[in-house]
């Protein structure tokens, strides 16, 4: 399910199509984004899960599948 929300999440900001979207997509190697992008991906992720994941945490986010375990943890 988090999944799911985050494919939506990044196809918005990056308009790339969510069918490319994987747990192992790297968001700037795979999908072009730079440090503004990710930053509003993961402000989306925070919005959404209403959740706040910290700095040290959010720079170690670099797949799709770290964003989905940020989550996890943050929800638990």
């Amino acid at each position: 399910m988090e999944f799911e929300k985050i494919r939506k999440i990044i196809a918005e900001v990056l308009n790339v199509n969510p069918d490319e979207i994987t747990l192992d997509t790297t968001f700037i190697e795979d999908l072009g984004a730079d440090s503004l992008d990710v930053f509003q991906i993961i402000m989306g992720i925070e919005e959404e899960f209403d959740i706040e994941i910290a700095n040290e945490d959010a720079e170690n986010i670099t797949t799709v599948r770290d964003a989905v375990e940020q989550i996890k943890k943050a929800i638990n």
